[in-house]
């Protein structure tokens, strides 16, 4: 298998889903603007969000995928099948009893997450209700995390990467058709979330079945809880949890922060968060999910020189891709969120205050994507101790860097908290895999790192000069934006691999191929 090739269709996928979830923003900032009903939104998504990304992304496929990969290559095929049942059956379950709950304690969830909205009835009516709606898509897509991972160790990595498309078209076409219909408007959008899940869920399971892997699940907990391989998973779910938790949990109690500041807050920081997953999503998230099921492949075999070099490759790439997407987005602010979001309801004030969440954000952006390379290292060997500790020393600096920076900068510093935190991470996570004599760079790292900052440089240049005076963009219309950018982002793409190229790089020298 081309990782290469397999990076660029998860890439691609999530470019696409990237690309409508900016349509789904412009229509939701166009239609709500940045205020009370986004707000309670806002934060009523980020419940079951925060859940999925804890738990079905993070936690559960973690734990889950190195397992399957050890019995995919040890074990016969019809000890994998029910592996996967079992898994499935208690999953369910599980799933089934926390959504009952979460939607039961609704208030109580609102309450906690933003403690500030409890000063308005109103606000915090909306937000239990919004909440109710949207919960149950943590069900929905920890299932679709569960047909991800098997997908995923099939080397399938086109349908999982196209999944988060659903969603966004679902947004897309309830805001603008389904809005006017509902009192307030506002609660079309979380039932977009629920119609969403339930079709990223779905759309798995035609692929599920040409794998002959669909899940047969059952009732019987104790016969799943039984199996040694479930047990072995949940085993690994405990630590993980923790260690996916933190970053979420900085970002739940960056929102607590957040309810207590100026009205807008919350929604600049959401906006700020939804441009820097652009490139998180595209390098990260695709990067960890092609990387986790080869490590894992590498590590049941013992290859492991195939797996340190395997890594010196992930972070080759990250730094590559991740830096210029860093600093451009650094340069670009007002440029980019003035044509995605300046419309309508959408405020000059509210424009320069996403404009400092977001520079502070991606001083942290390169760091953020190195986690999603970093960590596979350590959770395809089945470590998931040494990053749960990192993980926590990182929650702990993240606090300490909040209460610091929010009487400074406000939003910005709760940004700039979760930037440096990642930086941290990163930072320890790496140390961590040198001292265990897990990773061993490969030569010629001084050499790209010193090219790598010369070519960025000259992007900086161009974009810079190429940008003009920010309040002109706020003067032009969408159309002219538009065109602006449109030469502008590959006028400085363009600069950045000429330079490289100039230095020798060339697309062939990251080509890798791994087994199937």
């Amino acid at each position: 298998m081309n990782l290469l090739r397999a990076l660029a269709t998860v890439s691609g996928m999530t470019l696409l889903s990237r690309i409508l979830g900016f349509v789904r923003d412009f229509v939701i900032a166009r239609a709500f603007g940045a205020g009370l009903a986004t707000d309670a939104f806002f934060v009523a998504f980020k419940l079951p969000n925060l859940l999925r990304r804890m738990f079905a992304e993070g936690a559960f496929s973690q734990a889950f995928v190195p397992i399957l990969g050890e019995y995919k290559n040890k074990r016969s095929t019809e000890d994998t099948r029910t592996l996967v049942d079992h898994v499935a059956s208690l999953l369910s379950i599980v799933l089934f009893a926390i959504t009952a709950i979460g939607i039961a304690a609704a208030p109580l969830l609102v309450w906690v997450s933003a403690p500030g909205f409890s000063a308005d009835a109103g606000k915090f009516e909306l937000t239990v209700t919004l909440t109710r709606i949207t919960f149950p898509y943590i069900f929905f897509m920890s299932l679709v995390a569960l047909a991800g991972g098997l997908l995923n160790s099939w080397s399938r990595f086109a349908l999982p990467a196209f999944t988060p498309v659903l969603l966004n078209i679902s947004f897309i076409a309830m805001a603008l058709f389904a809005a006017p219909y509902f009192d307030p408007p506002v609660l079309a959008l979380a039932w977009a979330v629920f119609i969403g899940g339930l079709l990223q869920m779905a759309i798995q399971i035609p692929a599920l079945k040409k794998i002959a892997m669909l899940p047969r699940p059952t009732l019987n907990w104790r016969a799943a809880w039984a199996d040694p391989g479930v047990r072995r998973i949940a085993t690994l779910m405990g630590p993980a949890l923790i260690g996916v938790s933190v970053s979420q949990v900085s970002l739940l109690i960056n929102t607590i922060f957040a309810s207590f500041l100026a009205t807008g807050s919350v929604s600049w920081l959401y906006y700020a968060d939804r441009l820097m997953e652009f490139p998180s999503g595209m390098l990260g998230a695709a990067l960890g999910t092609i990387l986790l099921p080869s490590l894992s492949r590498y590590h049941a075999s013992e290859n492991h020189v195939e797996y340190s070099k395997l890594l010196d490759w992930g972070l080759r790439l990250t730094l590559l891709l991740a830096a210029p997407a860093a600093v451009g987005l650094a340069i670009l602010a007002v440029p980019l969120i003035a044509t995605l979001f300046f419309h309508g309801a959408f405020a000059a004030e509210d424009v320069f205050r996403t404009r400092e969440a977001l520079v502070a954000y991606t001083v942290g952006l390169t760091g953020l994507i190195l986690v999603k390379v970093l960590a596979p290292g350590f959770y395809a060997r089945q470590n998931v101790k040494t990053p749960v500790r990192i993980a926590l020393i990182s929650l702990a600096a993240t606090q300490l860097m909040n209460l610091a920076f929010i009487g400074w900068i406000g939003h910005a510093g709760l940004a700039l908290s979760i930037g440096l935190a990642a930086c941290l991470n990163a930072g320890m996570l790496y140390r961590g895999l040198r001292r265990l004599d897990i990773y061993h760079p490969q030569p010629g790292w001084t050499g790209f790192v010193l090219k790598l900052l010369l070519a960025l440089l000259v992007m900086a240049g161009v974009l810079w000069f190429g940008m003009g005076r920010e309040a002109a963009w706020l003067q032009a219309d969408f159309m002219q934006r538009t065109i602006h950018l449109a030469w502008l982002v590959p006028l400085g793409a363009a600069a950045y691999f000429a330079t490289l190229w100039a230095f020798g790089f060339r697309l062939g020298d990251f080509k890798r191929r791994t087994a199937v």
